[in-house]
């Protein structure tokens, strides 16, 4: 599996930094993960159940809500319902990058956020919550006593999980209006509840107002003896292992990856119409591979891009003609390790080339490991140069192309 940087922005325009956690096969949902209160997208629950996920073949977007983390904005500034806008930002822009969210999950507060945000995601069909408050109001009891100050001042600097927070009368009065159980009474799909007995944070009575409210179909799972937080990485195995289970039955499987049509060329590339616009699956001798672009021009970012593979290529070729020449010559060569870059650089001593000209330019670095000579690793960087992908890309191509008509 793959963890991507990405970032979005919310609807005050704040940027919001996030991780994609990409499957290593299709992914046969998309999911954003929703941490607790004043946590981030690097909590020990939202960073493992996310990679969890992903490793089961579930794609999850985790990402800081506003002032949190790595995201812009002031903390002091936002509240329940722009944790909830913030969700819905995030959808979007998984929505706009061709990952269409079907599931929804969340931890503490944001559980309750995804509660609520669901309401208006009428394409999301699951949603999860693991130690979700039934009232966002639930928060207020962890700064009960700067209520007094809020209320006067209009304003209180408050400790919470150890760090110094400021948080507005604006942000209580806006909890205490959250409707999180009508919101769950509303959700009209299908609904995991994820609650710890022992829970000292939020209790268990929660999870009961919770399920009771929801409407079927609906389940209930026991998280035993952890903690709010699920500081432990079993449970937030267990709780990944549960979740993609229960939520199984509501995706359509993923297409079966060995459906190339016959091979009787040697490679085949076609568009996967599934993650993002440019994904392309790549067959060659049966064995299948994705092809993609970055994030950042618009691709799902699930393979390298074209001239990715054509560098592997030159890398490939370099580090096998490498082998078989030491292999050949009986030299104690351990093993080789090419670095390659690529890039368009501006065409020098080119009397018929125009003034914006490129020519492309691979690095390449070959790391030679072994008991060898120096005129042996000498003789073998020349050979590099003999790489019959080198010669190849030094020389003139010529590609043929026709259109092949599609039989009715």
């Amino acid at each position: 599996m793959t963890s991507q940087k990405i970032e979005f922005e919310n609807t005050d325009g704040l940027i919001l930094s996030g991780v994609l956690e990409i499957p290593e096969a299709e992914a046969h949902v998309w999911a954003v993960f929703a941490h607790c209160f004043t946590c981030s997208k690097n909590s020990l629950a939202a960073s493992r159940i996310a990679r969890a996920f992903a490793s089961r073949g579930i794609g999850v977007l985790r990402f800081d809500f506003t002032g949190l983390g790595e995201s812009s904005g002031e903390f002091s500034k936002t509240s329940f319902s722009s944790n909830v806008d913030d969700l819905l930002a995030a959808t979007a822009w998984m929505e706009q990058s061709g990952r269409g969210v079907g599931l929804l999950v969340g931890h503490s507060l944001g559980g309750a956020a995804v509660v609520v945000a669901a309401n208006r995601l009428p394409n999301v069909k699951a949603v999860a919550t693991l130690g979700a408050p039934s009232n966002a109001e639930h928060v207020i009891a962890q700064f009960d006593q700067h209520i007094p100050e809020i209320e006067n001042r209009g304003e209180a600097e408050v400790n919470l999980a150890g760090r110094p927070f400021t948080l507005r009368k604006s942000f209580v009065d806006d909890v205490k209006g959250a409707k999180v159980r009508d919101a769950a009474a509303g959700l009209n799909r299908p609904f995991l509840v994820m609650h710890s007995p022992t829970d000292q944070v939020v209790s268990i009575d929660n999870a009961t107002e919770l399920f009771v409210s929801a409407k079927h179909p609906k389940s209930f799972v026991s998280l035993d003896d952890a903690d709010h937080l699920m500081t432990r990485a079993s449970d937030a195995t267990f709780a990944a292992d549960v979740i993609s289970s229960w939520s199984g039955r509501y995706f359509d499987p993923p297409q079966k990856a060995n459906t190339s049509p016959e091979q009787s060329y040697d490679v085949i590339v076609r568009e996967t119409g599934q993650s993002g616009p440019f994904q392309n699956e790549v067959f060659v001798d049966g064995i299948r591979s994705l092809a993609d672009e970055p994030v950042r021009v618009g691709g799902a970012g699930t393979g390298p891009d074209p001239y990715a593979l054509v560098s592997s290529g030159l890398g490939a070729c370099t580090s096998m003609t490498l082998r078989m020449y030491a292999d050949r010559k009986g030299w104690p060569l351990e093993r080789v390790t090419v670095h390659l870059n690529h890039r368009k650089a501006h065409m020098e001593d080119c009397i018929d080339c125009g003034p914006n000209s490129k020519v492309d330019v691979f690095t390449r670095e070959i790391l030679i490991e072994g008991d060898l000579s120096d005129e042996q690793r000498s003789r073998l960087l020349e050979i590099a140069d003999r790489c019959p992908v080198h010669r190849t890309l030094e020389s003139e191509a010529v590609i043929e192309t026709q259109a092949v008509i599609q039989s009715a």
